[in-house]
């Protein structure tokens, strides 16, 4: 059985913008199916593309299947059958040992940045880093799936 255990949060914007940070990776995914149970999801960037099946999320925690898939296959599946979707530049960022992987979303969801660890158990600790501001593992509105069909730029602040 296949897990992912992982945390979200927000990230302050000023203190992002002034880290020096590696070159992002280019991420289009979209979602052949979206439901609160289960998610069928494709992703490609320039060098790659996966089909991602995930269950439920309880607490930080959810069965999560990816397998890889030809650039072409994937570029199809978004073109025809997505139903919702999503851009956004990826950054992978090493701090105490730990691998973060911050998404700066754009389209809909520009201004949106959103850091995430995954982690070996649900009570695992970690260092945060300055620039992580609060979590926001448990609010669905924050998934991408979410984040797909209800957009960043349509929420009242």
């Amino acid at each position: 059985m296949a897990l992912e255990i992982e945390r979200k949060f927000l990230v302050h914007q000023a203190l992002w913008e002034k880290l020096t940070k590696p070159e992002g990776d280019f991420f289009r995914q979209g979602y052949l199916l979206a439901k609160p149970e289960k998610t069928v999801r494709i992703r490609l960037t320039s060098t790659s593309a996966f089909l991602t099946i995930k269950g439920k999320t309880q607490g930080a925690t959810r069965l999560e299947y990816e397998y890889p898939i030809p650039q072409a296959d994937a570029q199809e599946l978004l073109d025809n059958f997505s139903e919702a979707g999503l851009i956004k530049t990826r950054y992978k960022i090493m701090h105490e040992g730990k691998l973060w992987e911050v998404d700066e979303f754009a389209g809909e969801n520009e201004g949106l940045v959103v850091a995430e660890i995954e982690l070996a158990s649900e009570d695992e600790t970690f260092q945060l880093p300055e620039w992580v501001a609060e979590e926001v593992t448990s609010q669905k509105k924050y998934y991408n799936s979410q984040l797909s069909v209800n957009p960043f730029k349509t929420w009242k602040n």
